[in-house]
C-alpha cells in the first residue's frame, strides 16, 4: 500500500481483536529467576504464593512454557468497551521535527483511568471475583492503576483499597476523587494504619514514599484480611502477560499496511506498558525470525536500569514480599520529591531485566525538563496531551528522529503513548514556571539503596 494511503489512525474491527495474551517467557532460552523465598531462598511454590495472590494468578506467574493463554470472554466483553486503541502515525510531528523518520505510537489513553493499566487491572478483578473474594490491596504510584483498579473493581462488585504514595496523592487530589468516584478507599502511604508503615515513618519522618512503601502496605492489608488478596499493576510476570494486548494489537494493525518498525520505544518504570508493548516483537527477535532496536526509557531520577544491580532484592520496602531478580536500585531507595508522575519503582520487571541482561534491549535514562519538552511539543503537534510516563518514550523516540534527520536515514519507529497527563498538571505547572528541576542521585545516594540488598551466596552485587 502506498505511503500515501496509510491513515493518521490505524483501527482494528472488534473482530481482529486478540483473543489470547502472549507470554514471552515461552521463547526465552534464559529464562527470568525464580522468584525467592526470603526466609529460605528456595524458589517460591504456587502453595506460598496463593496467600498472597488469585489462584489463577499464580498459575500465570509462574507459567514459563505455555506461549498463549486464551483471554476469558467476561474479559473480552470488557475489553470491547475501549479496545481495540488505535494505532497512529504522527505525521505532524515528523513535520515539525523535519526528519525522514517514520513516527507510529500506540494509544492507550482511551479510556477513564486514562492509561493501559485497565488491561491487566480488568484481568485480576475477573479472576478475584471468580475465585470468590471479597475484595483485593494494591498500591498506586502516579494513580493510573489506582484508578484502573478502582474501575475493574466496581465492575466485578469486589471492594478495593489503594496505598498511594503520599506526594502523588497531595499532587493529584483529582486522580484520587477518581478512585473514590469508582468505590475505592484510598490512604496515602506510609500511613500510620499499617505495622509497616508506623516502622518506615519511624525510619524516615517526613517521607513522600515510595511504591516499595505502599506495596508493603497493601500487602500486610491484604496477607491480615480474610477474603482479600494483593493485586500489583506493573513488575510481575503477570502483569506483563494482561498487557501483551497491547503490543498484539499494534502488530496486527501494522502488518495491515506492511509496515515493520526498525526501533521500538517504551517508557519503563516497572515494566508493564514496555513489555506490554513489545511483546510479539521480541517473541519474532527471541525465535530469530526478525530482528528490532528495542529501547527502554526510564527517568534519570529512578534509573534502575542503567544505574542498578542485577540482583535478587525485596520488590518493596518492608522487606516483607518475595525476592526477585532484577535491576535494582534496593528497595530502600526513595525517588527524590521532585520526580514527577510514576515510573518510580525502585526495580524493574524480572522478565525485562533478564532480557536486557542478555542483550536484547537497550536503555537510556532522561532527565524530567528534557521530557517536559517533549511532552510539550508532542502536544502542540498531535494534540494529545500526554501523562509525565509516556512522555520518557516520546523524548527518545524524538532523539532517535533527529539522529535520523543528521543521518538520512528513513528508519520507522514506534513508541508507546500509555496514557494521557489531564490529572497531571501540577508537573506541567512546574514545567512552565520554571521550578522544575532535575535531579540525578549522586554515587553515594545509588550507594545507601544497593547497601540494602540482601547478601547471600551467589548475591554479590
Amino acid at each position: 500500500m502506498s505511503e500515501n494511503k496509510i491513515p493518521y489512525k490505524i483501527y482494528l474491527e472488534e473482530s481482529e481483536m486478540p483473543k489470547q495474551w502472549y507470554n514471552m517467557r515461552a521463547d526465552m532460552k534464559n529464562k527470568p529467576a525464580p522468584l525467592l523465598n526470603p526466609a529460605t531462598l528456595k524458589p517460591l511454590t504456587a502453595e506460598e504464593l496463593i496467600p498472597i495472590f488469585c489462584e489463577e494468578l499464580v498459575k500465570q506467574e509462574l507459567d514459563e512454557t505455555t506461549p498463549f493463554v486464551d483471554i476469558p470472554q467476561e474479559i473480552q466483553e470488557y475489553y470491547k468497551t475501549y479496545r481495540p486503541s488505535p494505532t497512529m502515525r504522527a505525521y505532524h510531528l515528523e513535520k515539525a521535527l523535519g526528519t525522514p523518520a517514520k513516527i507510529y505510537y500506540k494509544f492507550e489513553g482511551n479510556n477513564t483511568s486514562g492509561s493501559h493499566k485497565l488491561n491487566s487491572a480488568l484481568a485480576q478483578a475477573y479472576y478475584a471475583k471468580k475465585q470468590g473474594l471479597k475484595g483485593v490491596t494494591t498500591e498506586t504510584g502516579a494513580g493510573q492503576w489506582g484508578t484502573a483498579l478502582s474501575m475493574a473493581c466496581s465492575y466485578f462488585d469486589l471492594d478495593c483499597k489503594v496505598f498511594m504514595v503520599k506526594v502523588s496523592y497531595e499532587q493529584k487530589p483529582f486522580r484520587r476523587e477518581v478512585m473514590r468516584t469508582y468505590g475505592a478507599n484510598v490512604t496515602p502511604s506510609p500511613s500510620m494504619t499499617t505495622e509497616v508503615g508506623k516502622k518506615i515513618l519511624a525510619e524516615h519522618p517526613g517521607t513522600t514514599g515510595s511504591l516499595g512503601c505502599a506495596i508493603s502496605e497493601a500487602v500486610e492489608v491484604a496477607t491480615k484480611s480474610e477474603g482479600y488478596r494483593y493485586v500489583l499493576g506493573s513488575v510481575l510476570n503477570q502483569v506483563l502477560l494482561h498487557q501483551s494486548v497491547i503490543g498484539l494489537e499494534t502488530k496486527i494493525a501494522l502488518d495491515k499496511y506492511n509496515i515493520t518498525p526498525d526501533i521500538i520505544i517504551g517508557c519503563a518504570g516497572g515494566g508493564s506498558n514496555l513489555g506490554g508493548l513489545i511483546a510479539p516483537f521480541m517473541g519474532e527477535k527471541l525465535r530469530g525470525e526478525k530482528d528490532y532496536r528495542f529501547i527502554a526509557v526510564e527517568p534519570a531520577s529512578c534509573p534502575s536500569f542503567t544505574r542498578g544491580k542485577f540482583a535478587y532484592d525485596f520488590c518493596d520496602t518492608g522487606m516483607i514480599c518475595p525476592l526477585a531478580k532484577m535491576y535494582t536500585l534496593g528497595s530502600g531507595f526513595m525517588p527524590s520529591p521532585n520526580h514527577a508522575g510514576g515510573l518510580r519503582f525502585h526495580g524493574m520487571s524480572s522478565t525485562l531485566s533478564q532480557l536486557y541482561h542478555d542483550g536484547f534491549m537497550e536503555a537510556v535514562a532522561v532527565e524530567q525538563t528534557q521530557v517536559f519538552e517533549a511532552a510539550e511539543q508532542f502536544a502542540r503537534t498531535e494534540g494529545i496531551l500526554p501523562a509525565p510516563e509516556s512522555s520518557h518514550a516520546i523524548r527518545a523516540a524524538i532523539d532517535e528522529a533527529l539522529k535520523c534527520k543528521e543521518t538520512g536515514e528513513e528508519k520507522t519507529i514506534l513508541f508507546g503513548l500509555t496514557g494521557t497527563g489531564y490529572f497531571d498538571m501540577y508537573a506541567y505547572e512546574a514545567f512552565h514556571d520554571g521550578t522544575m528541576t532535575d535531579y540525578i542521585p549522586t554515587e553515594e545516594d545509588l550507594a545507601q539503596g544497593f547497601a540494602g540488598i540482601p547478601k547471600f551466596p551467589g548475591n554479590e552485587i
